[in-house]
């Protein structure tokens, strides 16, 4: 009960305390079709011939593992629920058309994008589902608060990668890589 509380906090003070600057708003509005899903947070789009690589704004979902493409060798371990994240993605949305705001573009010239299939928003399923962390340290309002809650609620029902007892945040097991 606490926590639903704790959730419609942020919407109902952005009622009763509206205001025009409040919520990041998009750069662009593209629509193309979903030809590759690379991870649980990362697609490939075909927008009108051009293939633009798209990152999920405010996600971060568990690494996939990654092979050498002429050895076939690992490179690089993935994480526990990283091709489970990879797969609810891919069922969700490759080969559909979808629409994309984006928001940013990353060091990777990926275009960091609100995921739209019709009316709904894929990067909140993916957290909603269990699959992915809301990303802190990169959320701005209103998602921040919404995906934080949808968040603790997968983390409570156990839901995806929460089944298990702690797991750990992609960006500590990036940086943990860099370590060794």
């Amino acid at each position: 009960m606490i926590l639903k509380l704790l959730c419609l906090l942020p919407l109902l003070m952005m009622l009763v305390y509206p205001s025009q600057g409040y919520s990041k708003q998009p750069i662009r509005t593209l629509k193309g079709t979903v030809t590759k899903v690379y991870d649980g947070d990362s697609i490939k789009i075909n927008s009108q011939g051009i293939k633009l690589k798209i990152r999920l704004y405010g996600i971060d979902a568990p690494e996939t593992e990654k092979r050498k493409k002429k050895t076939g060798r690992v490179s690089k371990p993935g994480q526990p629920y990283g091709e489970e994240a990879r797969k609810a993605l891919e069922d969700s949305i490759y080969l559909t058309k979808i629409k994309v705001d984006v928001m940013d573009i990353d060091r990777h010239k990926r275009l960091v994008s609100v995921v739209w299939l019709n009316n709904r928003n894929i990067n909140k399923e993916m957290i909603a589902q269990g699959w992915a962390w809301a990303f802190r340290k990169y959320l701005d309002e209103p998602y921040a608060s919404e995906f934080i809650c949808l968040e603790e609620q997968a983390r409570q029902k156990r839901l995806g990668l929460w089944q298990q007892y702690n797991p750990q945040p992609p960006w500590k097991f990036k940086k943990m890589l860099k370590l060794k």
